[in-house]
């Protein structure tokens, strides 16, 4: 250093010529301002001006933000090269910004970018595509008529069976999966009927859910004098049927409309011992009775047959050794190879829940709280946190935790109302991270991983986080924890969100699996009535063969029908043969009906007493429960 600074006066510096220059900036100006002041300045040096000769040239500067760039132009085209080269990235710089702020963002999956109204809209329309029976005139389904008309009437059996719906791409009715549909259906429309109503299709799905539970009043024939009671478990054959010119022909190797069906449709029979058919057909019937509690004859004939078929079903005898429906070769034997159902105390369970919301009688309830560990210990591993037509444990967890965060009736349910609860909060965590279940690089949740059609249960996870979010909603709870892990609202919304988008088409494929909706959707979907035109003429089921062999797309499209979906690796093939991807059913579009709803936007100025609008109806399910204050 050639000077210092303690030897030198601030007055006597100030009088120092120098080629220093001082600037300051005034908010808002967006450029360096002259400044006649060293104070509160920016001290710049450039060195363009001609050099002092004065020593103090060299003493450093005094204020602590003082900034020298000794800058010093040696050729003026560089320097204005220079000049150009930077007012161009800064140029290209500020467009960039600008081109960011005024293009739309690309769209995250989990964000809700589909019309949902729509797709609520057309996945009910598949439900009308499925009736069998007596088929309605203002159907919106153009390829469907008559069929199935003398179901029941048989040689060995002589019953009304007609009604009902036609499971999946086949002409064959299983009560199981029915059962659960209309229980399913029952619920959405039980939490969210302000969105149906909003949205103009409370009636439509009503419409459906009274089509399902006529056919199971009809699939209980309860006990008399003469005869124990009866309980239906399906109509029609996939085939080894005993007697008949056509017995080689039947619901399985014969591609033929329903309207069009001659071959013989046998009917299965079981009693009170299939107690998960029971257990299930009590659900549907218990919460079908809910839906329709303002008629009032409807909804009391429903809960009396659900009564009377539970009150059978928990008092089986032991020794008739009571169990699942298919592993009764005379019940059910033939649906184990479609709806195998692998315990029955889960369905017990299920039904004796809802028959307490239908009926607010404590011994149902009692039934289900005494019950539901030991389901729990029966629960196969591959069912574990899977809400399907097999497995309920999952959504009863809900509907008991639902009971504890509303409706806390204490003793004796405090143990299982707080085990559900823990068991719900686990089953988020499992849900929303990738430590349980895998997922596809698409994003779609594998739940059963070694099976197709993941579509159905990946429908029923988003119901399910849905709807317990809106629970957590309604008590303000922002966050929980599973543990020591902890899900927000957010994001449960996410996930529930990245399913069903996932499923409306944003997924590798870019095809929505839902038929009808969107630019790109399966058009060889395996149906029998959506493969084969309706032109007035009987196709046999040799004409059949041609329909299903064809390359080219349906003549008909099943609007609103979600296929089964991709492989694990996100592949889906389009073919009419290959049912494991193309083939839709009741079941999976009852799922996905659920979270459609429980994702719609709640309807627009409502709002709860609470002030959260989540367009779920908090004590509906509660209407016919008496709370009896505890006497422990």
């Amino acid at each position: 250093m050639q000077g210092s600074r303690n030897s030198i006066g601030y007055s006597e510096l100030d009088r120092i010529p120098t080629p220093v220059r001082f600037v300051h900036t005034v908010p808002g100006a967006g450029r360096l301002l002259p400044s006649s002041s060293r104070w509160n300045s920016i001290e710049l040096d450039f060195n363009v001006l001609p050099q002092s000769s004065n020593a103090w040239d060299s003493i450093p500067p005094r204020y602590s933000r003082s900034i020298s760039f000794n800058l010093t132009i040696g050729d003026k085209k560089h320097f204005y090269r220079f000049l150009v080269f930077a007012a161009s990235i800064t140029i290209t710089f500020l467009i960039l910004i600008l081109l960011l702020s005024i293009l739309p963002r690309r769209k995250h999956h989990h964000e809700p970018s589909k019309d949902l109204t729509l797709a609520l809209n057309q996945a009910l329309l598949f439900f009308d595509a499925q009736k069998s029976g007596h088929y309605p005139n203002d159907s919106a389904i153009t390829f469907r008529g008559d069929s199935g008309l003398g179901d029941g009437n048989m040689a060995t059996t002589q019953a009304d069976l007609v009604g009902g719906f036609y499971d999946s791409g086949n002409n064959m009715k299983f009560s199981f999966p029915t059962a659960y549909t209309v229980t399913l259906l029952s619920w959405s429309v039980l939490e969210y009927h302000d969105k149906y109503a909003d949205i103009k299709e409370l009636d439509h799905v009503k419409d459906i859910i009274k089509w399902g539970s006529d056919y199971l009043l009809k699939l209980f024939i309860p006990k008399n004098t003469t005869n124990s009671a009866i309980l239906y478990s399906q109509v029609g054959s996939p085939g080894n049927d005993p007697s008949g010119e056509n017995s080689r022909e039947n619901d399985i190797s014969c591609w033929q409309r329903p309207e069009d069906m001659s071959y013989p449709r046998p009917v299965s029979v079981c009693d009170a011992t299939a107690l998960d058919l029971a257990g299930e057909t009590v659900a549907g019937m218990s919460a079908a009775a809910l839906v329709f509690k303002d008629q009032k004859d409807y909804s009391g004939k429903l809960v009396q047959a659900a009564e009377e078929l539970f009150n059978l079903a928990r008092n089986v005898d032991p020794s008739l050794k009571p169990g699942t429906y298919t592993s009764m070769d005379d019940c059910g034997g033939q649906a184990k190879n479609f709806y195998n159902s692998t315990s029955y105390r889960d369905e017990m369970v299920w039904g004796a829940t809802w028959l307490f919301f239908a009926t607010g009688n404590s011994s149902y309830l009692d039934y289900a709280n005494d019950n539901f560990a030991t389901a729990e210990e029966e629960e196969l591993l591959s069912d574990k946190e899977v809400f399907s037509w097999n497995n309920k444990l999952a959504a009863n967890a809900i509907l008991l935790t639902r009971l504890r965060f509303f409706l806390d009736l204490g003793y004796p349910y405090e143990t299982t109302f707080a085990s559900t609860t823990n068991r719900t909060d686990l089953l988020m965590c499992s849900y929303t991270s990738t430590l349980k279940f895998p997922k596809t690089e698409g994003g779609l949740i594998l739940l059963k991983p070694d099976t197709s059609g993941p579509l159905q249960h990946a429908a029923t996870a988003s119901f399910l986080t849905k709807l317990y979010g809106d629970y957590l909603s309604l008590l303000h709870r922002t966050r929980t924890s599973c543990g020591a892990a902890v899900f927000s609202l957010e994001t449960l919304r996410d996930f529930s969100w990245s399913q069903v988008n996932y499923i409306l088409g944003d997924n590798p494929m870019k095809i929505s699996y839902m038929v009808g909706y969107g630019d790109q959707y399966p058009t060889q979907v395996h149906h029998r009535g959506a493969s084969i035109p309706w032109d007035n003429n009987r196709h046999t089921c040799r004409d059949g063969e041609y329909w299903l062999n064809r390359k080219e797309a349906n003549p008909n499209i099943l609007h609103g029908a979600m296929v089964a979906g991709p492989d694990i690796n996100d592949i889906f093939e389009d073919k009419r043969s290959k049912n494991w991807f193309t083939e839709p059913s009741i079941s999976g579009n009852a799922g996905l009906v659920a979270a459609l709803i429980a994702l719609h936007a709640p309807p627009s100025g409502s709002s709860h007493p609470n002030g959260v609008n989540s367009g779920i109806d908090k004590t509906g399910l509660f209407d016919n429960i008496k709370v009896v204050p505890s006497t422990s």
